[in-house]
């Protein structure tokens, strides 16, 4: 496609390249290849379930370890709260108090998440610092009818000049509210972080947020830190990023054309939590936890959900120093067939690789070069919870062109649901993946990989989406837990769903593990 001078200035200001978004726009044009679902992995096959015995061994063995450690988490918490009040925002738009009561909507629109809110109100965190502000600007709020004042709250918690929840960053919304405070996510994310993600009583927590949000994450943070300290006996040392513009993509027409805005500029979008890569690979921990900002619990489950991650990071430590021992003898080039076969066994049943059925009949150089490859790549284990309800994005073994198989976190969106077979093993998955990691991102040298070498670029999204009412193609890069860790070996660990508690609508706040008298 070609640029005029004013695209090809707009392009460069982003830090990108022509040809890159020629590229992009030609994923547009042929599209992005479906994923080849060989199975879904399942306890027994490509996911690990452990007794007690072995998760308290497990556990031990991080305890042992982590203070020889350089551990980090690393929390994504970019995203706005909007989608959390979704719901309230179609209300305020859609009723009118003339026309019906709210009684009348919520039967009409079979609104139960509205129902829902409005029976629990009492128990959000927010509900008494949402009651004052909406005393203050009404001052005769109590002689209201119920509905008057049902609709002046929540107005109150949308409206831009007043609490402005909808367009706040979700980590420092109001989350938990115990007896003498209120905490957000990001403060539970300290308090938990202290029981796992810290060595020598210190704990490095990296946020990825809007560049518009530093100040008040800042605030927060200035806010709160020597309470948690002392709290927690841990000293915190905090950092952030932004999500880097030269990661976002072209928006196209539906005809594949270039998208341009009234202005007649280019429009580009961010491309997903892909982008973070980036943002990962800056980093330089040994041990990194990986877990999404709105995953938190109130203070009594922490102990509980602290174990698994213990479990998870003990599993990623005995692996990595093993494989090193293994890499550092393959240098050495003069190894037995036996032990090089003890070296492809590991690699096959505790990393679950896939051994080329031909390694036999390889030469012992080739042998050598092989295992060594297949061995020093990024780690990564991960926590998978059983399905609940209908089975969705997870852990399946999938089969790439060249015929590689390898396990690996695909979403639903990847899978063509229409080819029988594969929606046959969509149906058979029976465990989902709550965004709950540890990686070991150096080699056995002690030097970082650069993890943009392990990325699968055809593992990308297409989207459908709208801007000013016109639609247009949108196109995220592959997801950082998905496509951007498609060449890592990959563990898969059974966990239990007390570890999974996000807030994907404000209505989660009312679930038991975000309430402290439940």
């Amino acid at each position: 496609m070609k640029f005029t001078e004013k695209d090809i200035e707009q392009i460069a200001s982003k830090n990108l390249t022509v040809e890159k978004v020629n590229a992009q726009i030609q994923l547009f044009k042929t599209g992005v290849p479906f994923v080849n679902l060989k199975d879904a992995a399942n306890i027994g096959n490509g996911i690990l379930k452990f007794s007690e015995t072995e998760k308290n061994q497990a556990i031990q063995f991080f305890e042992n370890r982590r203070n020889e450690k350089a551990i980090l988490k690393f929390v994504p918490a970019s995203g706005a709260a909007t989608r959390m009040f979704k719901f309230l925002f179609q209300f305020i738009q859609e009723y009118d108090a003339d026309q019906e009561s709210i009684n009348s909507y919520i039967n009409r629109n079979k609104a139960s998440e509205l129902s829902l809110f409005l029976v629990g109100v009492e128990k959000l965190p927010f509900y008494n610092q949402a009651l004052s502000k909406v005393k203050k600007f009404i001052p005769n709020f109590n002689t209201l009818s119920q509905d008057e004042k049902k609709l002046e709250f929540i107005k109150i918690i949308l409206e831009t000049d007043k609490l402005n929840y909808g367009f706040y960053p979700k980590g420092l919304l109001p989350f938990h509210q115990y007896k003498d405070h209120v905490s957000t996510a990001f403060e539970e994310h300290l308090f938990e972080a202290a029981l796992y993600a810290s060595s020598n009583k210190e704990a490095d927590l990296h946020f990825t947020i809007s560049e518009k949000h530093k100040n008040i994450f800042d605030a927060e943070f200035k806010r709160i830190e020597e309470i948690v300290e002392a709290k927690t006996k841990t000293k915190f040392n905090i950092s952030f990023s932004y999500q880097c513009q030269s990661t976002d993509t072209i928006a196209v027409t539906p005809k594949n054309d270039a998208f341009r805005e009234d202005n007649g500029n280019l429009l580009f979008r961010p491309s997903g939590h892909g982008a973070l890569l980036n943002n990962l690979n800056q980093l330089d921990a040994d041990v990194i936890f990986i877990k999404n900002i709105d995953n938190i619990v109130v203070s009594k489950y922490e102990n509980e959900v602290a174990e698994y991650k213990k479990m998870l990071g003990g599993l990623l430590i005995e692996l990595q120093e093993q494989a090193f021992a293994y890499l550092h003898k393959l240098e050495e080039n003069d190894l037995s067939e036996k032990e090089l076969i003890t070296i492809a066994e590991f690699l096959n049943t505790k990393l679950h690789v896939v051994i080329n059925i031909e390694f036999e009949k390889y030469s012992k150089t080739y042998q050598i070069e092989y295992l060594r490859e297949k061995l020093n790549r990024p780690i990564r284990v991960c926590g998978m919870v059983k399905n609940e309800g209908e089975p969705g994005g997870g852990p399946f073994w999938i089969k790439d062109e060249s015929g590689n198989i390898s396990l690996q976190i695909v979403e639903s969106a990847q899978i063509d649901k229409k080819n029988k077979s594969q929606k046959r093993i969509l149906k058979n998955a029976t465990h989902f993946n709550p965004v709950d990691l540890v990686c070991g991102i150096k080699n056995y040298k002690g030097e970082k990989f650069d993890l943009n070498k392990y990325v699968d670029p055809k593992t990308a999204f297409i989207t459908m989406k709208t801007k000013t009412g016109k639609d247009l193609k949108a196109l995220e890069l592959p997801g950082l837990w998905n496509g951007s860790m498609a060449y890592w070996n990959t563990i898969f660990v059974e966990v239990p769903l007390i570890t999974f508690n996000p807030v994907k609508t404000v209505t989660d706040l009312l679930k038991a593990t975000h309430q402290i008298n439940e």
